[in-house]
């Protein structure tokens, strides 16, 4: 069974991660939930969740500034992932546990360590105090300092790979 949100907050607890939540209309795309990014201060993301065209290696989860334009195919070459495209709603829940519009880094805590590659934006990690990402449901936001976020998913074998997306 897949993590539940309120499990997961109890997790991130445990492990003395700092994380505050608030809850608000379910969310579907970055341009839905404006309104709401604008009353919780801090970055603000989106998910990627691609699979390798020949399905041939592991998943790649990329966690990108909101607003950030990148091809998909350019974010798979700088990440080492070789061709993507985007995965199916089946793929998304059996692996990360979550349904399409609830994707998030945080649903890491569903997959097998090594069957996602977890890349994030290097604006996130080193420009923003906390961060902005789904707790397993697109109806609730959960704030964590992306440090906290990432040492949380690496003791759970999900290393992160920080990618510098505006490097020519």
């Amino acid at each position: 069974m897949p993590e539940t949100p309120e499990g997961l907050l109890a997790r991130l607890a445990a492990a003395g991660v700092a994380a505050e939540t608030r809850h608000h209309r379910p969310v579907f795309t970055v341009a839905e939930g404006r309104d709401i990014a604008a009353t919780l201060p801090g970055g603000h993301t989106k998910n990627l969740f691609l699979r390798p065209a020949k399905g041939e290696g592991p998943f790649l989860l990329a966690t990108l500034e909101a607003d950030r334009q990148v091809s998909v195919n350019a974010l798979a070459r700088l990440a080492g992932a070789g061709k993507v495209s985007m995965a199916s709603a089946a793929e998304l829940e059996a692996t990360l546990g979550v349904t399409p519009g609830s994707v998030t880094p945080l649903a890491l805590v569903n997959a097998a360590p090594g069957s996602v590659r977890f890349v994030m934006d290097r604006h996130l990690v080193e420009d923003c105090a906390r961060i902005w990402v789904h707790p397993l449901t697109n109806a609730a936001s959960t704030a964590l300092a992306p440090a906290e976020l990432l040492d949380f998913l690496a003791d759970l074998g999900h290393p992160c790979a920080v990618l510098d997306l505006d490097a020519d």
